[in-house]
């Protein structure tokens, strides 16, 4: 096989992805402007793909977990070379700036992704060894993998459900969000280019294909990030054929920041855990508890940093902050916000979108003086706007953060790190991370909890789950 890998251009990527006729049009959110036309598949195509891949699973399962890893780091290979035009195409469909923790960032992380997966050393495990006995447990390949994601890291989420799998032996269907199928169809292309037929399809359609994948006979696990609502609708589906699922769904992450914090030691990283990728994550911090005695100053101290960070065409190379991705998300932020000052609390920067301009531009919005049963503290804002909450004792924070009903991830800020983590072991989520929020690792388990979803992602972890327990004794 050649060393060579080839490099795309984005016209060259726009190529191998529309369809000769027909199509959707998929619009810039910055814009307006016509992107590119993304193929309309149906479910006949989806059994297409799922019956591709189930005659290629054999093969690719064959092969070890060393050539399978090659096959990924030749992929993170081929991604890199193609890496600028993967990351306009990107910004341009999903609207975030090419710099900053946005388009180049995903584009890389989704390089850094495959390869520290490959890395990854999964060994059987002797259960008992003995005079009388000897078992051991392997993770045997489950078969072929459907994977439906969201739209705001389309990328790079689509390498966190097939870089695991496809590690496994497993062989993939991809159903990528109807909001940004272009950036997650030219990914495939890509990476295409090094692995065998059959063993990654993408299916671009709506939402009878995601019904339909989800109660396939020929699939054998579900992944999925998105919704709660949308979550739930897939264990129903699910049921009939008993697949194994993994669900990262919706997420509301509460910060804590404890009386012994430097206020503006912490702002910019506070504003980052909140504002990254405008605020459009699923583990982004959305709901900031901070303590009477230093309230003000870290309100002050986020305004100060909010104040820096410049809003616009993901493509002017000035920008770290875009729009949101579409009109309903726009929407949601809007009302939110509108509720929040119609109540009486106290918006200390943005709130106020520029309505005759192109592009679904909310301002960065900091939202102060604001009641813990406010919409805007308990619905996902899932855009730029933060509350920030007054809390008295410690224990009243840890049990408004504990409230809802969801527990993806969480923070704890402190200038005491033992303190921090006595915090963060009484918080109800799945990760609690410390002066920091979102810092997702490849080598480490990501997994929610309450209605965020179950089932574990990354790490050695995430491999055993796109495997099928096997004990032989």
């Amino acid at each position: 096989m050649s060393t060579e890998v080839a490099q795309n251009t984005l016209s060259s990527l726009l190529e191998a992805v529309q369809p000769p006729n027909g199509g959707r049009n998929i619009h810039d959110p910055a814009t307006g402007e016509l992107v590119a036309r993304a193929p309309e598949h149906g479910t006949e195509e989806l059994d297409a793909a799922v019956a591709a891949a189930r005659a290629a699973q054999a093969a690719w399962a064959a092969r070890s977990h060393g050539e399978r890893s090659e096959f990924l780091n030749r992929a993170a290979d081929a991604i890199e070379a193609s890496a600028e035009a993967l990351a306009e195409l990107l910004s341009r469909e999903q609207g975030k700036p090419l710099n900053g923790p946005n388009a180049r960032f995903e584009v890389g992380a989704c390089a850094s992704w495959l390869r520290a997966t490959a890395a990854l050393d999964l060994q059987p495990e002797v259960l008992v060894d003995d005079a009388t006995s000897h078992a051991e447990l392997h993770y045997r390949p489950l078969g072929v993998i459907g994977a439906i994601g969201p739209w705001n890291w389309p990328m790079m989420i689509s390498v966190w459900q097939l870089a695991p799998s496809l590690r496994m032996g497993n062989t993939v269907v991809m159903k990528p969000s109807e909001y940004t199928p272009l950036s997650v169809l030219a990914l495939a292309a890509v990476i295409n280019t090094e692995l065998p037929d059959g063993v990654l399809t993408v299916v671009s359609g709506g939402r009878e294909v995601g019904e339909r994948l989800a109660a396939h006979p020929g699939i054998d696990k579900v992944m999925f990030t998105g919704s709660t609502a949308t979550g739930k609708a897939i264990i129903r589906s699910s049921a009939d054929t008993v697949k194994r699922l993994t669900l990262e769904l919706g997420g509301n992450d509460a910060g804590i920041v404890l009386e012994d914090a430097d206020p503006r030691a912490i702002a910019e990283d506070l504003f980052w855990g909140a504002f990254i990728n405008t605020g459009q994550t699923c583990a982004a911090l959305k709901r900031l508890y901070v303590p009477e005695s230093i309230y003000d100053e870290v309100c002050d101290a986020l305004v100060e940093v909010a104040r820096l960070m410049p809003m616009g065409n993901g493509l002017d190379e000035n920008n770290v902050l875009g729009p949101l991705q579409n009109k309903a998300q726009f929407d949601i932020v809007a009302r939110l916000v509108d509720e929040a000052r119609a109540a009486g609390a106290r918006v200390l920067i943005g709130g106020n979108p520029v309505d005759d301009q192109p592009g679904y531009f909310y301002p960065t919005t900091l939202v102060a003086d604001i009641a813990n049963d406010n919409s805007l503290v308990v619905e996902e804002q899932f855009g730029p706007a933060l509350p920030i909450i007054r809390y008295s004792t410690l224990d009243d924070a840890i049990a408004m953060a504990n409230g809802l009903d969801v527990g993806l991830g969480a923070s704890v800020w402190s200038s005491d790190p033992a303190r921090a983590r006595q915090v963060a072991a009484r918080i109800q989520a799945g990760s609690v991370w410390i002066n920091k929020h979102g810092a997702i690792d490849p080598r480490v388990p990501f997994g929610g909890t309450k209605q965020s979803g179950y089932g574990l992602e990354f790490g050695v972890d995430g491999l055993k789950a796109l495997g099928a327990p096997q004990v032989i004794s």
